[in-house]
Parts: structure tokens; sequence; C-alpha cells
């Protein structure tokens, strides 16, 4: 993975030099020293500036490095790209080449040094971008865009090229750069005769950004295109935090192959749900081979897939997998009405005051209503809709009684709305549409178009684009025809930006779902970043003193750790002798249970080193002797023998910590015991997160009917059970960058009001 751009160290490896000589180092955000309120307890930034990317997107002047205007050459065309693009968006554009007087009739100057004025952009047009890295800084250029490859995305080599780019842009004070191996999405034509909200695109591969590109064909508003390459510097989070800031950005869309910093990713996302500014996602890399196909093209880890979709569900960032998705939900997403969004200023102290939020949260209707002209093709959509989870409620029977004012009484207008044939010639269309649209449980109208049949498609068509214009619900319309070419189609639902169209069923579903949730989410959401802690608890420094750096824990060392922070483990007592065992057992209290303890040993059972249920002396004994002949056996190093309280009734649950490459320590819930290997039902959080991210963890797992109670047992103690992932999490920020792996396996969870018990654990160090 590549590390930091500021440097050579990556961040990980700065942090734990800090941590090894027992402080919470300073960290870099974006260029600057980060400040003591900017660092939470890991030493993780809490805060990352928005950049100014204003004169990136609009300079008032810019270089080209490199022009040329001789025929034949690659950099001939991308000079005249860039020269057209400076004339439209009004740059003053200065060819730099050290052997040619002019290039398209425009003087040239020999070098950066000679320009005539400051530039804000420069374009490198060059094989090897860090020779000028020095000649920009001095002539403090704010911006450069490098579209030379030949760097990370090539191997071992090429990585080393590209740490000695990022680091000399680094130490370049005021200088950002974009790429390399980037091109010239940021330089296309952008259609500036379409209304309503935009959406913003950020690419890592350009190719795949075409498709979200195009849909100005189709009348939706594109308002930038970040391709970031490589992202040596500049990167998606950069552009996500200086999106969710832009007025006129409606929806962000983005495909990610890797990211470069998953804190700052976390950072942006935040800031976009602060903002209630949806970020659409195609993240690649969920399967082996899409992770390496990614790996080799951008020279970054991909990140475990499970994480890198926790924390995108943790940010409210809707992850899709096809590209039409992509352009589906976050055209949809972008012109919904959004809730208007309440709470804390999108940045935390101490930084500055941020842009008025936009505006103050109502609750919002979920309902859909299905209006169809056939009764078949509302049952089909309602079918699918339903099936996807989405909320079809049966309208009331006053609603119902309204309705057949305008519709024959044999026809169904429960939900779907089965018209028979929309009315074309006089007013009836119009005050159905607003009759569904006025219901207080209704939020969204998705009317399914299965073919073209004018006058009444037309007239279809047009009321459901003036229905849109006076509410302020969704409207959606799923245009079936396989021409496309129609009248109603490509000029009134097209022409309307209030009007969401799509081609497929399946790609209305999944954009409506999005806006639901994501509605849902913006509305409740509290960034986790303002309560996360910034100064070790007291149980920090007891914590510290068990760390044994690059060893294993034994059970009795990894069940000190938990107590340091109040998670509750059995009453036991580590012995080393029979005789003391038999002495431990008295005072625990039968029926024991006993076990090796020894830093080497990871799975006890399968060696046979744990004995339950004991319930005298006898046993004990007897049971000590087994356990030290096996472990001298097995040559198993032992400090010792566990005598231990047995605890019986609970629903058995694993917690842990682990360590991402990408977003450093998370926290797993899941169904736990001999099992959890074969059931695989788990849940992951990225911290900082709150108590109601700990409950969703527990809602995602498709055992979590067990805590309620099945066949006759009583309903578990699941706040209990909340309060070890809380706690769990308060360690992995505190010792997260010491603790390779944590695991709680099995936290025994009593019946309501009784509480949960560690009843083993194994912990590995850093």
């Amino acid at each position: 993975m590549l590390g930091s751009t500021h440097g050579t160290l990556t961040t990980d490896s700065r942090r734990a030099r800090a941590i090894a000589c027992g402080e919470h180092p300073a960290q870099v955000v974006h260029g600057r020293p980060a400040e003591a309120g900017d660092l939470d307890v890991s030493g993780r930034p809490l805060y990352a500036d928005v950049p100014d990317l204003d004169r990136f997107f609009r300079p008032e002047s810019m270089a080209v490095v490199g022009a040329s205007d001789t025929e034949g050459r690659p950099n001939t065309g991308i000079t005249r790209q860039l020269l057209a693009w400076s004339e439209r968006v009004g740059a003053r554009l200065h060819p730099v080449h050290p052997t040619r007087e002019s290039v398209f009739g425009i003087p040239c100057a020999p070098s950066v040094a000679a320009l005539p004025e400051p530039v804000d952009l420069a374009v490198l047009l060059v094989s090897d971008p860090l020779p000028v890295i020095g000649e920009l800084a001095e002539a403090k250029v704010k911006f450069a865009v490098a579209f030379a490859s030949g760097f990370a995305e090539t191997g071992a080599e090429g990585a080393a090229a590209q740490e000695r780019l990022a680091a000399a842009v680094a130490r370049a004070d005021g200088l950002r750069l974009l790429g390399p191996n980037t091109n010239l999405n940021a330089f296309e034509r952008f259609r500036d005769d379409l209304d309503g909200p935009a959406i913003a695109l950020i690419t890592q591969s350009g190719h795949q950004g075409r498709p979200v590109f195009s849909l100005q064909e189709l009348g939706i508003r594109l308002s930038h295109w970040a391709p970031t390459g490589n992202e040596a510097d500049l990167e998606t989070a950069d552009f996500i935090s200086y999106f969710a800031e832009r007025p006129e950005v409606g929806a962000i869309a983005a495909y990610v192959e890797g990211l470069k910093d998953g804190r700052a990713f976390l950072l942006a996302a935040d800031r976009a749900a602060r903002r209630g500014v949806p970020v659409v996602a195609v993240k690649v890399g969920r399967t082996e081979t899409g992770a390496r196909t990614a790996a080799s093209h951008t020279g970054k880890l991909t990140g475990a897939d499970a994480v890198v979709d926790a924390a995108m569900r943790q940010y409210g960032v809707i992850r899709v997998d096809g590209l039409d998705e992509l352009q589906d939900t976050a055209t949809l997403l972008a012109r919904a009405r959004r809730p208007r969004v309440p709470g804390p200023s999108a940045t935390a102290a101490p930084a500055p005051a941020p842009a008025p939020a936009r505006g103050s949260a109502v609750p919002r209707p979920e309902g859909v209503v299905v209006y169809s002209i056939s009764g078949g093709t509302g049952a089909h959509f309602a079918d699918l809709a339903t099936e996807a989870g989405l909320p079809l409620p049966t309208l009331s029977e006053a609603k119902q009684a309204e309705l057949h004012q305008w519709i024959p009484d044999y026809l169904s207008v429960a939900n779907p709305v089965d018209n028979g044939g929309h009315p074309v010639g006089d007013w009836r269309g119009p005050r159905i549409l607003d009759a569904i649209l006025d219901d207080p449980e209704v939020g969204v109208l998705i009317c399914p178009i299965t073919g073209p049949f004018p006058p009444m498609s037309d007239k279809l068509a047009q009321d459901l684009v003036d229905a849109a214009e006076r509410t302020d619900k969704l409207v959606c319309v799923v245009w079936g025809s396989p021409v496309g070419t129609e009248a109603a189609y490509r000029e009134t639902l097209l022409g309307s930006s209030r009007v969401a169209t799509f081609r497929t069923f399946a790609n209305c579903i999944t954009a409506v779902r999005a806006h639901l949730d994501h509605s849902r989410f913006t509305a409740a959401y509290r960034s986790p970043f303002d309560e996360a802690p910034r100064s070790p608890s007291p149980s920090f420094r007891k914590a510290q003193a068990l760390m044994r750096p690059g060893q294993q824990l034994s059970e009795h060392a990894a069940k000190q750790l938990l107590r340091a922070y109040g998670i509750r483990v059995p009453r036991e007592q580590l012995v080393t002798s029979a005789a003391a065992a038999v002495r431990a057992a008295s005072l625990v209290g039968y029926p024991v249970v006993m076990k090796a303890s020894g830093a080497s040993i990871a799975h006890k059972t399968e060696l046979g080193l744990v004995k339950i249920g004991l319930t005298s002396a006898s046993q004990v004994r007897d049971a000590y002797r087994e356990l030290t002949d096996i472990a001298r056996y097995e040559d198993v190093s032992l400090d010792g023998v566990l005598v231990c309280q047995m605890v019986e009734r609970g629903v058995e649950m694993v917690v842990g910590v682990t360590h991402d490459d990408l977003f450093g320590p998370t926290v797993t819930v899941g169904l736990g015991g001999v099992l959890v290997e074969v059931l695989r039902d788990s849940a992951v959080r990225v911290p900082p997160f709150g108590e109601d991210q700990a409950h969703a963890m527990l809602a995602e797992l498709r055992g979590r009917a067990l805590l309620d109670g099945v066949r006759g047992a009583p309903p578990s103690d699941v706040d209990a059970l909340v309060e070890v992932v809380l706690r769990v999490q308060r360690m992995a920020l505190e010792l997260g960058d010491q603790i390779a792996e944590l695991d709680i396996n099995p936290l025994m969870v009593l019946p309501r009001g009784q509480g949960a018990v560690a009843l083993d654990a194994l912990a590995v160090c850093r």
C-alpha cells in the first residue's frame, strides 16, 4: 500500500515509531501540521482541510510545459485541446518549450521561470515530471497535472519513483499535483445549457467515467470531472470534500479502484454526509481477480472489501456495482429534492466556520406508489420493488375513494394504481397524480411505461413532468421502449430536471432504494468525529503495561487487558500446581472450567487443553495433571492453568479487533463459539462510531434473532453486548496500532439484565 504522500515513511510507520516511544504522534493534514485538537486518541486526524480547487477547475492563467504544434505528435493534440478549453473557461494559456519561439501562434517561454506572469495551473506534457516540480514551486504555481505513466502502476521501481515525486510535491509549499498517470478528462467540454443540480464525477480510470459524462447527451448536468490517476498527491477524498461544498453539485459519482488513505476518505465522506450530498461509488476489488487488476493499474491496495463496504455504509456512501447503476442512481439522487440538513457544522473545531448547512431536517414519507396503465405492468413492478425492500403501502380507503372519482371502480387503486389508460382529453390525469402525491404516506411515485402508445404516452409523460414541478416528492418514470427516440422520452421526460427517468425496472428500484436509504441516513446523521476521544482513558496506561510487541498474549494476560477496559470476565485464578488448583476451585465455586494458559496457545479445544463441568476436588486434580501432560506432549509452554467460573446460559458471540491496511483498527461482532469460522456471520465497523452503529452491526447479523430469544430462550442482554462493542472500540482507538488481533470468543451474552462475560480471549501484539 502506498503511504502518506508527504515523504517516504507511510502513515502507519510514522505512527508506530511514535507509539514505540510512548507518544501519540502528530499527523499531517493536507500538507499542514495537525494541531492537538485535530487528532483523536490514536493520533489520527479528526479534521481535514477542504482544498481550494477553484483555480484548478477555473484557472485565470495556465502553462503547458512541453507544448507542441507539430502535426503528428501526441503533445500537439493535447495542446490543441487545452487551448480550446482555456478559451472556454477564460484562462490565459502560456506554452512552455525550451526550443520553440511560439506554439499555435502564442509566444513560447523557454522555462517555467521565464513565464510572463504567475500561473494557477501547469499541465506537464513531459515523460519525467520530477525535475519540473522545483521550478513550479519557485514560480508559486498552485496546481500541476502530470500525465506521465510508468509510476506505481508498473511495480516496485515505479512506486519508488512515485514516492520521490510525492515527496517533492510535499516540499513545494502551496503546490498540489493531480496524477501521475492521469488524462485530459478534467478539460472536457461541459455543456453549459443544462439546468438543475449537477453530478460531479471522480474516476481513477478515465474510460470508466465515460458513461456518466455522456449523461449530458440526455440532458443531465455534469459540473466537474476529476481523473485522479495514481493519486500521488490529490486523491479521491480531496475531490469529495471539495464537491460537497459546491452549491451546484447535487450528487457525487465516483469510480474507485483503490483508496490511498482510509481516514482521509472517511473524513471526506463525513463532510458530504453533514452537507447531505449523496456520494455514489463503484469500488472495484470485490473479488481476488478484481483486486489484483486494480492493484496493477493504480499501484494501491484495494483493502479488505468487507471493511471498505462497511466503511462506506457507515458514512452514507452508496455503493453500486455497474456503471449503469452509477449513472442512474447518481442522476436520481442529484435530482431528488433532499430533506434539508440540520445539525453540527460541517467541520470540527478548530476548523474555520463552514458554509451554512442546507437547512433543517424534516421527516420524509417513504411510501412508494406504482402508477400504471396496465394491471400486469403494475403487478410485475410491485413484485420486484417489494422483493427489493421498497415500502409499497396500501392506500387508505379515503384515498382510494378519491381516486375512483376519476378511475373506474372495477380497477384496483390500492397500490399499484391501475388507471386503465391515462386520461388524455381533460383535467383528470393531473388530478390523479396530484391526489397520489398529496397522500402524507407517499414519498415516491413510479410510473412504468413499457412502450410508447401516442397520444396517451405523450400526455402521460407531460402530466408526470408537470406534477414533478408541483411537488417536492420524487417522481420516477421507467421508459421501457428499446428505441429511445420517441419525443415523449427524448424531449418531454429528458427535458425535465425534476423527473428521474430510467430504462430498466431494476435500475429504477436500485436508485429509489438508495434515495430512501440516504434520506433516512442524512436526517439522522451525527458525525462520530465530533465525539471521538482525544485523550487516553485511565485504562490506557494499564493496558500498555500488558503489551508484548510481536508476541501473542496468554489467555490470562488477554483477560487482564479486557479487565483494564471494564469488560467483565469470569472469576478465575491462574495456578501452577494441582493443590493450588483445588484451592482455587473452592474459591471460584463449583462447577469450574480448567484451561491451559500460555502465550503460544491459539486453539485450546483442538488440543484437548480445556476441561469443563468439573464438580469435585478429585476431578480438578486429575484435570490439572492431564492438561500439563498434554502440554508437555505437544511441546506447549505454559504460564499456568486457569481455574475459571463456569458460565453456561447465554448466546455465544464474538467481538474483536483486527488491523486493516487501509483503515487501521476495525471492530467486528458476530455469532461466536467453536463454529465462528463456519458460520461467518459478522459485521464490521471502522472507529470512531457511536452506539447507533453498534446496534446497526447487530441488525446486520443473520442470526440476530438469537439475541431476542428463540425456542423458549429468554431475550439476551443486548445493551450489555453493545457496551462491550463500544469498550472494545475504545481499546481499538487507544491500542489499535499495538494490537494486530483481538478475539473475545466466546463472549457469553446472558439473559436481559445480567450482562455479558468474556469466557475466552486471544490478543496478538503488533
